[in-house]
Formats: C-alpha cells, sequence, structure tokens
C-alpha cells in the first residue's frame, strides 16, 4: 500500500469552569480574562487556535479549543501557561482529545484532495466526537473496506452543507479517530447521521460517544459567558 502523508498535530481541548469562579469578585474575573487572552495571543504563530462556546449545550463542559500545531510541544505549552493564569486557576479539563491529521487511504482515487492541514470552514456549529471501530474491520480485506467507504462517501456527498475532518489517534490517545463536523445547520448534521446508521460500515463501529455541539464565538465572548 502506499506511503500517506502525515500533517499536523491536533487537539480538541474540552474547558469546564469551577462554580466558584461565578461567585468572584468583578475585578478579580475581568484580571483572570484578560491574562487568558493575552496568554492566547502570545502563541499565536506556534498554535492555530479556534475556540468553541458549549454552554447551554452540555451540563459537563463550557467551552473548546481546537488546536492544531506542527509541534506537539507547542499545544502542551499553550495549555501549561492557560493553567497558570487567574482564570485558568477555575478551569477543569472533562475531555481532551489528541490526534493527528494524515491522509486517508480510503480517499487516493477520490475527486477532493486528502488533507493533511485543518481548514476551518464557515460553519456556525462544530460537531465532534471519538470515534472507534470493531477489530473484525480492520480483519476485512481492503477492497471491502473501501467498498463500504464508497458507500459512507456517497452518503456524505447528499450533505454539501457539512464539511468533515477526520483525524487520528492510533497510539496517541484512546479512541482511533476524532471526527469533526461543522455547519451551519444542526438538522443537517442530525439527517447525516441517520443516514449513516443505515450504511454498512456502522456494523463496524464500536463507539463513537460522547459528541460535542460546539457553537464558533469570538474567545473573549466565551470566557466572559462563564459568569
Amino acid at each position: 500500500m502506499e506511503e500517506t502523508r502525515f500533517g499536523e498535530y491536533v487537539s480538541f481541548t474540552f474547558f469546564k469552569a469551577d462554580l466558584v469562579w461565578r461567585r468572584l469578585p468583578k475585578e478579580v474575573k475581568e484580571d483572570g480574562v484578560g491574562e487568558f487572552l493575552k496568554v492566547l495571543e502570545s502563541h499565536h504563530g506556534q498554535v492555530v487556535i479556534r475556540p468553541y462556546s458549549t454552554v447551554g449545550m452540555r451540563a459537563d463542559a463550557d467551552f473548546l479549543l481546537w488546536l492544531s500545531s506542527k509541534e506537539l510541544r507547542a499545544i502542551q505549552d499553550l495549555i501549561a501557561d492557560l493553567r497558570k493564569t487567574g482564570l485558568g486557576a477555575y478551569l477543569d479539563t472533562p475531555y481532551a482529545y489528541l490526534a493527528m491529521t494524515r491522509e486517508s487511504v480510503y480517499l487516493k482515487e477520490h475527486k477532493h484532495s486528502p488533507f493533511v492541514t485543518i481548514e476551518q470552514g464557515q460553519g456556525e456549529y462544530l460537531f465532534v466526537y471519538p470515534f472507534v471501530k470493531t477489530t473484525d474491520w480492520y480483519l476485512l480485506p481492503f477492497e471491502e473496506r473501501q467498498q463500504m467507504m464508497n458507500e459512507h462517501f456517497k452518503v456524505g456527498h447528499e450533505f454539501p452543507t457539512i464539511r468533515i475532518n477526520t483525524t487520528y489517534s492510533f497510539g496517541l490517545d484512546d479512541q482511533e479517530f476524532v471526527l469533526a463536523f461543522e455547519s451551519d445547520s444542526p438538522y443537517d448534521f442530525l439527517k447525516l447521521v441517520m443516514r449513516l446508521r443505515e450504511t454498512q460500515a456502522r456494523r463496524y463501529t464500536l463507539r463513537d460517544t460522547p459528541i460535542f455541539t460546539c457553537v464558533k464565538r469570538p474567545v473573549e465572548e466565551i470566557l466572559r459567558s462563564l459568569g
């Protein structure tokens, strides 16, 4: 099989603010938010930072930082510096998924170029979940897997309003993939997921939860929404 290319490291890091944060004096919270923003700004150029709010979407997370970098250490340094801020002291990390971009072995003859660099679209919503296939999937002949993936792609083409970003976690984290779908329409994504349930490849899905519905917002707005 032809060698595939790897691109960049990707982290989906979710944060949850402690209830104590909401009760702090306003000036203390302003200072904490200011520190947090300064750290994010200082890491631009080393890490691409895409912020999303999950306030009101889930009870166990308030916001997501979708991070990517050519250097894994750069992502680690950013998270470490955020923890040292006044706001960071009140943030937990209930979920964090590590992955990489790479060319898909199933898209070699596909009309779209396989991506190795994330190019964020304009979708207002991001739907993120970790994904694990069964052992039986990997023991199938490649030709059988390719046929099922072709069906998968055909269904995806029925929903041109949705952009998929597939990242790979083999050996890096507990899941095998992290999938991130961008769209302006949650209903379109709901319909896509329902259609994909009817494909043959679904038989080989072991786990695809938790699922996060995230709303794209300016990072300062997200931080002030914490209370």
